[in-house]
């Protein structure tokens, strides 16, 4: 199974692709981030989005997509453009008949480390050891995306 892990925003869009033969047996297959330009208009941004991601989800053809979940933010303006990119992920999902699932950050960090409100430190060090990296992947989106991935695949499996 081929999960697309994926920690939406308008700079910056983390993606981290596993794939899953079992609950616990993983292999990486890519993760990295899509930046779009901080000063161009926001729809410029979202088609930079949706040509990068369409790119990725013709590449890899994943089974599931995995979504972080919106948070309360006290920056409004922060939730709108993050509401805007999770759109766009959705709408690729949907256009390409994939299953889309969704985890809060304190599901993934429970996931991934055993304790909701386990630090970011603590998650990347798990993604790495879960996907018997060399390293704790980089940028911190990227690592985001693959515990989102992890995620998925450890819900996803019933064995």
């Amino acid at each position: 199974m081929i999960i697309l892990g994926l920690d939406p925003g308008t700079t910056t869009t983390g993606f981290g692709v596993i794939e899953a033969s079992s609950k616990h047996i993983y292999k990486t297959l890519d993760y990295g981030e899509i930046h779009t330009k901080p000063k161009i208009p926001q729809q410029e941004k979202l088609v930079e989005i949706y040509n990068d991601l369409t790119k990725l989800i013709k590449k890899y053809n994943p089974d599931i997509i995995s979504i972080e979940k919106i948070f309360f933010n006290k920056n409004p303006k922060t939730v709108i453009s993050v509401s805007q990119a999770r759109g766009i992920c959705m709408l690729l999902a949907g256009q390409n008949n994939t299953q889309i699932v969704e985890f809060t950050p304190l599901q993934v960090k429970n996931n991934v480390v055993g304790y909701g409100r386990a630090e970011k430190k603590q998650v990347q060090y798990m993604v790495q050891k879960v996907l018997n990296l060399k390293e704790i992947p980089k940028p911190d989106d990227a690592a985001d995306a693959l515990a989102l991935a992890i995620s998925a695949a450890l819900t996803s499996y019933h064995d």
